[in-house]
């Protein structure tokens, strides 16, 4: 497990090293003295999901979408599976900063698999990411957080986007992902103790930490003004692992998961108050 962890701290910092040359072009966010416009983009988009990790069955979530850019430049892509960034490093090819991802509490009322194994609660992860344009059409990126909550692991994504533009309104994006996770950030949603094991009739099982899973995904998105623009997406990932091998996967669920959605985004400018 380590050595996975290490070697996504590699590729954040590589991202950085391949970006030397960009860096010296970096300037500061807020310059001292400067007052600067900026664009907000606020969304919404509803998400269809499996009820549970490792789940076979699914149902619909609302989510807030959220965004801000300086006034004047270009919308920056996003993935489906990006985790909320703020780019404090941004050279244009090359950003880097915090990362959030919220991950959704497990109930078991929310799923007649889940008696007997109890809730987890909600869980916020925060961390850093990279990410850089080889082209203007390839985007790698990766992500690293520490959960505080539900789990307290530590969760990794690699992700690679390609970007084509078709029209001057639509986008179609998409590539390859695989998240790594330590034990930690494992163990509450596929573990089945001794007291759980009793309550669900399901196996004593001990999930540990390495590649959780692997996939790929796709999004169209459309710019139908500078100020609305709407996106769909699917993204698919294969459980692998002790993630995969759990009971609660294998007796109950699938290691298939997918998710659809779609979603409406709003965009205007303002000006600081201060």
């Amino acid at each position: 497990m380590r050595r996975w962890l290490v070697s996504l701290a590699a590729f954040l910092s590589g991202c950085g090293l391949a970006s030397a040359q960009d860096m010296a072009f970096v300037k500061p966010i807020w310059a001292p003295g400067q007052k600067a416009d900026w664009t907000i983009t606020l969304g919404v988009e509803g998400r269809m999901v499996p009820t549970y990790e490792g789940s076979d069955r699914y149902t619909v979530v609302p989510l807030p979408l959220f965004d801000i850019r300086r006034a004047g430049t270009p919308y920056r892509f996003r993935s489906p599976r990006d985790g909320f960034g703020v780019g404090i490093i941004d050279s244009g090819r090359f950003r880097a900063g915090p990362s959030f991802k919220a991950r959704l509490p497990r109930r078991e009322s929310a799923d007649s698999d889940l008696n007997g194994l109890g809730n987890v609660d909600f869980t916020l992860e925060a961390g850093a990411f990279a990410e850089y344009w080889f082209t203007p059409w390839l985007r790698g990126r990766g992500e690293i957080r520490q959960g505080f909550g539900g789990h307290h692991g530590v969760v990794g994504d690699l992700m690679a986007d390609v970007v084509a533009p078709v029209s001057p309104g639509l986008t179609f994006s998409g590539g390859p992902r695989m998240t790594i996770a330590s034990d930690k950030a494992i163990s509450p949603y596929f573990d089945v103790n001794a007291v759980q094991s009793a309550a669900s009739g399901l196996p004593v099982y001990a999930a540990g930490g390495g590649i959780y899973s692997y996939g790929a995904g796709a999004q169209a998105r459309y710019q139908w003004s500078p100020q609305w623009a709407t996106h769909i997406f699917v993204e698919y990932e294969r459980l692998a692992g002790d993630a995969a091998d759990s009971p609660i996967t294998t007796l109950r669920g699938s290691r298939d998961q997918v998710q659809v959605g779609i979603g409406a985004t709003y965009s205007f400018d303002m000006r600081p108050l201060w």
